[in-house]
């Protein structure tokens, strides 16, 4: 059943980093295209003008990605501003007012989650939200407990139909590439499965440090900003079986179940390191003991994937910036060609960033008279046309009622109960070397002969269907 749009965007945070980054410049490509033509109303507590704000948006599209003038002076006519307290209930009328007639607003809550509960109820309080939606930015809580709760102050104003948990990772096209490489070719589902996938290994690196962000950093953690949504997710996309249908609430129901298989970690299965210098950092203690590395081994106990290994790595301060997939194959049962058993396996291997890339690593002859092979690697796809920024695909999606980029709550809830033990008994943490691959001890978690897969920078595509074989060492 089609749902009708929402007729205004409310958005909370209005003068914040999120808004500066990511808010604007997807609002203004959501005006080039046609896509939004409703009254933007920007909330914030500091005491700024219309003008202002204005202005402010201005100067971030002209840093992130440049001023479309024809769409930036539409934008601005839509522009509203509303100071005030969010304690204040003369905040929220002042709100409606600006509304007027519209009566299906989305509500973006660009504002930290201790805020939520003061601001959904100050809505419901003046008549914002009988037929609203509300979209909330990750993190959802900070452990099983706390986004239970999140949970229960949304559900007291919002059906959870009407609650977009924001996950930016989950707009990004080549994640949803993934989803359908899964689904759209029928020679993967035979050997996607225990029987011929010996592990899987996803790593989320970075080559920056925290950027001035150090107390933040210290609030979060790895674990707790990339692993427990990101990379879950990702691990679900990768090993969920094929839902009953096209619909949000199938593929929803399918990622539950994935969820629910997963084991929850055992705290001897994970390395927390932290790299050298970061106690310097602005804002960070000066014994701090927040990792900026992870690496965990994880289990998902279903008859599709019993036994199989699932390695997760993310990481700051390491060699390079990319996010790569490597699903490496069991080698044959026997070497019929002298060295093809002790090669390296064959492989699947998918970059999410920066590139977008699917390869297949396989053996081939090499020239000559004797039987004797190389590895090589089939580039199945490599694009690197700009797509639909995740922000604004995910807005587009909350304006016109389409959950299925978001977050159910039953699936956050599932997630934070595999990350928990964790958080509960947490390994100390290990220094590392920055431009190093982590501290030393995250390598014994791969038990596989080949140990971790370290991503390398990629050649420009050049019309050659081959690219260089990637990079393999036992950390």
């Amino acid at each position: 059943m089609t749902t009708p749009s929402s007729d205004a965007l409310v958005f909370f945070g209005a003068t914040g980093d999120l808004a500066y980054k990511q808010i604007f410049p997807a609002l203004q490509a959501l005006m080039r295209k046609g896509e939004l033509e409703v009254p933007i109303i920007g909330v914030s507590r500091a005491g700024w003008t219309l003008e202002k704000l204005t202005a402010r948006a201005h100067d971030s599209l002209a840093e992130h990605g440049g001023v479309d003038a024809a769409a930036f002076a539409k934008f601005a006519a839509l522009l509203r501003y509303v100071e005030g307290d969010y304690a204040d209930p003369a905040t929220f009328t002042r709100i409606k007012a600006e509304l007027g007639s519209a009566s299906r607003p989305l509500h973006y809550l660009a504002i930290p989650p201790s805020m939520f509960a003061t601001v959904v109820q100050g809505l419901a309080n003046v008549g914002c939200t009988a037929d609203a939606r509300v979209v909330v930015e990750k993190p959802f809580g900070r452990d099983l407990a706390s986004a239970q709760a999140l949970d229960r102050t949304l559900h007291e104003v919002f059906d959870e139909a009407a609650i977009f948990r924001i996950d930016h990772y989950l707009g990004k096209e080549a994640v949803q590439n993934l989803l359908y490489f899964r689904f759209a070719n029928a020679f993967l589902d035979p050997i996607w499965n225990r029987h011929y996938v010996d592990n899987i290994q996803i790593t989320m690196a970075e080559n920056f440090g925290v950027q001035g962000r150090g107390a933040f950093y210290e609030e979060v953690g790895a674990i707790r900003d990339v692993v427990q949504n990101h990379l879950l997710q990702v691990i679900a996309l990768l090993a969920m079986d094929a839902p009953l249908g096209q619909d949000a609430e199938s593929m929803r129901a399918e990622k539950l179940r994935l969820f629910r298989a997963m084991r929850p970690l055992d705290p001897a299965h994970v390395v927390r390191g932290q790299f050298a210098g970061y106690r310097s950092e602005k804002g960070v203690a000066p014994a701090s003991q927040v990792e900026t590395f992870a690496a965990l081994r994880l289990y998902i106990d279903t008859w599709r994937w019993a036994g199989v290994p699932f390695y997760l790595r993310a990481g700051k301060c390491l060699p390079i910036t990319a996010t790569e997939v490597m699903v490496e194959l069991k080698p044959p049962p026997l070497g019929v060609f002298d060295g093809v058993s002790a090669a390296r396996p064959n492989y699947f291997r998918f970059r999410l960033s920066p590139e977008v890339l699917i390869s297949v690593g396989a053996k081939v002859k090499k020239s000559g008279e004797a039987m004797a092979g190389e590895p090589t690697e089939l580039i199945a796809r490599h694009s690197l046309r700009r797509d639909r920024a995740p922000y604004e695909r995910l807005l587009h999606d909350a304006m016109r009622g389409d959950p299925s980029l978001f977050t159910r709550d039953d699936c956050v809830e599932a997630a934070w109960r595999v990350i928990d033990p964790v958080l509960r008994a947490p390994p100390p943490v290990v220094e590392y070397a920055q431009g190093s691959w982590g501290p030393a001890p995250a390598g014994a978690l791969v038990k596989s002969a080949t140990g971790w897969h370290n991503p390398v920078a990629e050649q420009p595509p050049c019309g050659d269907t081959a690219a260089p074989s990637p990079a393999k060492e036992k950390s």
